[in-house]
């Protein structure tokens, strides 16, 4: 039961990491491969204002604030020429602007803070969940990640602005005949979207340090999770990143953490042959 509890904290944060990108290229078009770098950025700013004496709380919403605002910074101008194309070429040209931004922000990261990490130590002596001892980080991590799918989804589904988001990924060109403002509603997504990962860092630091190196890491994992969860679906990264983070930590305790990305990838190979849409995907 601890490991599945485990497996389920971790869930929470690999689901909310997945939910920023999926929305990004449901609505879009785009896989924002340096979505982990942005998530680093939010982690490496809050440790920094840590060490200049702000409280922990304030140095976080300003560390997620702050990503967000470079997220659209890149939208108004690394994705201009992206969203000017349309099918495959929108696809790869995101790609590899994308690419580039992931290793020009790693590069920065490891030259300018080689060393600098972020760990939030969260006091208190846990809680007993069902018969087993939680520590306090893991608890806090899962109820900020819980408020922010909330949240999101609430946002979605009962704000102006979420339904007109939701309009925009299922038919852009109807969506754009009706007055929406398409390139609005994408700067929105990917400056939240860059909020999002920011979130997803901090509350791993609860548990794990997070370094200027686990940008790659943070990239793959909201891959294998959209993926599996379907590329453009908001509940299916949700659902994807609970069972993967179950799947992920029964693997480390029986298996090994040395085999546990193996054992994603091929969650994530078996998905796209038996299902390709992903678990809550639609087809085109």
């Amino acid at each position: 039961m601890a490991v599945v509890l485990d497996g389920l904290v971790y869930g929470l944060q690999l689901g909310l990491l997945a939910v920023g990108l999926t929305l990004l290229y449901g609505l879009g078009g785009v896989l924002n491969l340096a979505h982990g770098q942005l998530a680093v950025i939010a982690a490496i700013s809050t440790a920094l204002l840590l060490d200049a004496g702000l409280p922990a709380g304030v140095a976080a919403v300003i560390g997620i604030l702050g990503v967000g605002m470079l997220g659209l910074i890149l939208d108004r101008t690394l994705m201009v020429p992206v969203y000017r194309r349309r099918g495959g070429e929108r696809v790869l040209l995101g790609l590899l602007l994308t690419l580039g931004a992931a290793f020009t922000i790693d590069g920065l990261l490891v030259w300018r803070y080689p060393v600098q990490a972020l760990t939030l130590s969260i006091g208190g002596g846990g809680v007993d969940v069902l018969g087993v001892h939680m520590r306090s980080g893991s608890l806090l991590a899962s109820a900020i990640a819980v408020a922010a799918g909330v949240a999101l989804t609430g946002f979605l589904r009962f704000t102006r602005t979420g339904r007109a988001v939701r309009s925009v990924i299922q038919d852009e060109a109807g969506a754009q005949l009706v007055g929406i403002d398409t390139g609005a509603m994408r700067s929105l997504i990917m400056a939240l979207s860059a909020m999002l990962a920011g979130i997803v860092a901090i509350t791993q630091s609860m548990t794990v340090g997070v370094t200027a190196t686990s940008g790659l890491g943070f990239t793959i994992l909201a891959l294998i999770v959209t993926v599996v969860g379907g590329l453009g679906s908001v509940s299916g990264a949700l659902l994807a990143g609970v069972l993967l983070g179950i799947v992920n930590a029964l693997s480390s305790f029986y298996i090994g953490a040395y085999l546990t990305s193996i054992i994603l990838l091929t969650a994530a190979a078996g998905t796209i042959v038996l299902r390709p849409t992903g678990l809550l995907g639609r087809a085109p």
